[in-house]
């Protein structure tokens, strides 16, 4: 029987609908030399470093609702080679090391991911993420213009990009992954090596353009990134830092909340005061899209630590080591990106005026059609200073910025903390959870153990235990 014009029309109507829900989930990311451009919209995100290895899964989904809740758009995470493939083609995608299931935690709380696949990574973890085996592959050079290192590192960024594929999880599929990373912090070691350092930086952006994830690429500290990739910035302070070239934005990767701690070194501390005004001055210079290293810093668990550095990796981040919020700097922090995303419609639409309010004061503004923001700043380390701006005076305290969002009311300034530590107070609660010590005795070895051999003089120990274990026994006769 055949259909009616109604009927034709309301099939018509479904198939649209249809057609525009998927487009709805579905998102088109690109860059200009202003922000990142998700859906032709200019956005200024922001962002925090969650690795998911170093908490468990069961605290993932806190994690992340608590960046969320602190004002962050994005969450960062590094991929972990030797957590992955500890042997050569063994892969391992559970527990602590489900990256899968971490991604779609973060998109169900409606963030988005910057995915650093790497591989290096570096982060005070074990050997960078480089699995133990790969040193042991004939022929093998690390990171430089060799074929093993090449075919290992691509066959293993293949893997991730394919799983994430698989998995629907970039942008473009309806995902939430926004960017990507290959290598990291290469440009220090491409000028010490020199050309083989070039070409292994050419060859690697190809590489990961060749995998079309329909995403942009990135390279930190790396200043001659090809044009495909966008170079950015890791450091204490980026506002100074330009992007090689000017159809890129200004991104910083890596903004230290603090610092790694090493056996018998000091717990490293950083101000709030001191994040907030590197973040303003970043955002005032024209930056768009900033990641706190770390937001959460978390735990080096089993023997996943580099050499020295601590089982604790709580980085004094805003989210403590076991997740709870560190004040003042996560309250100062969230205020920040509140009024941050008041600016936003003036930040993306127009470039900064900078005007000179004193000897070391000045203000950048950013006015469109529809929109103004200013940012006041007093560069002085030891005396406040009173400006006047727009026909009003503001008062600026020393080494502060001051945001106006309206480029009228001051809504927030770097120096001024409005939380106080001693009004919050941690206490221990009880568990259901039943704990006992437990204690075994630990057996010498001896020559005529399974696994005892004999040779003359000292061995490689890494050759031997293939880092499984730090002991290693010799016995001499």
């Amino acid at each position: 029987m055949g259909l009616n014009f109604r009927e034709k029309a309301w099939i018509l109507l479904g198939i649209l609908c249809c057609s525009s829900l998927i487009c709805s989930v579905k998102a088109i990311v690109t860059y200009d030399r202003k922000a990142v451009i998700i859906n032709g919209q200019r956005r200024i995100l922001l962002s925090g470093s969650i690795h998911y290895p170093r908490s468990t899964p069961e605290m993932w989904p806190d994690l992340i609702q608590k960046a969320k809740d602190g004002g962050l758009d994005v969450i960062q995470t590094y991929v972990f080679w030797n957590g992955h493939e500890p042997s050569p083609g063994q892969y391992y995608f559970e527990d602590r090391y489900d990256l899968v299931k971490f991604i779609k935690v973060v998109q169900q709380a409606g963030l988005y991911v910057h995915l650093r696949i790497g591989p290096y990574v570096c982060a005070e973890w074990n050997f960078g993420g480089f699995p133990v085996w790969l040193k042991y592959v004939p022929g093998m050079v690390f990171r430089t213009d060799n074929e093993p290192f090449k075919a290992a590192m691509q066959k293993f960024t293949e893997k991730i990009v394919r799983m994430m594929k698989e998995e629907k999880l970039f942008e473009t599929q309806g995902g939430p992954i926004i960017l990507s990373q290959i290598e990291n912090e290469y440009g220090p070691i491409e000028w010490e090596i020199g050309a083989p350092g070039k070409a292994y930086t050419k060859w690697v952006a190809e590489m990961a353009q060749g995998l079309s994830t329909g995403v942009p690429w990135i390279m930190c500290k790396q200043d001659d990134a090809p044009n495909s990739i966008i170079n950015t910035c890791n450091g204490f302070y980026c506002e100074n830092f330009k992007p090689n070239s000017d159809n890129k934005p200004k991104m910083w990767t890596e903004n230290w909340t603090g610092w790694f701690t090493e056996f018998g070194g000091a717990v490293p501390y950083r101000p709030a005061e001191d994040i907030a005004l590197s973040v303003a001055r970043f955002i005032q210079n024209g930056g768009s899209f900033i990641n706190y290293y770390m937001y959460h810093g978390g735990t080096n668990f089993d023997r996943t630590a580099g050499e020295f550095i601590a089982t604790s990796y709580d980085y004094d981040a805003p989210l403590d080591e076991y997740g709870l919020p560190r004040e003042p700097k996560y309250s100062h922090l969230k205020r920040l990106h509140k009024v941050i995303k008041l600016c936003e419609p003036a930040l993306v639409s127009a470039d900064p005026t900078v005007t000179s309010l004193g000897d070391k004061q000045e203000a950048h503004v950013f006015k469109s059609k529809s929109s103004c923001a200013a940012f006041l700043s007093n560069y002085n380390t030891s005396s406040a200073a009173r400006v006047l701006f727009g026909g009003s005076t503001y008062d600026l305290p020393p080494w502060s910025v001051s945001i106006l969002p309206d480029c009228k009311t001051e809504y927030y300034n770097t120096a001024k903390v409005q939380v106080r530590t001693s009004s919050i107070h941690m206490k221990m609660v009880p568990t259901n959870t039943p704990f006992s010590w437990g204690s075994y005795n630990e057996e010498i070895p001896s020559a005529n153990d399974n696994g005892t051999f004999s040779q003359d003089g000292l061995v490689e120990q890494i050759s031997i235990t293939r880092d499984k274990t730090d002991y290693f026994w010799y016995l001499t006769e």
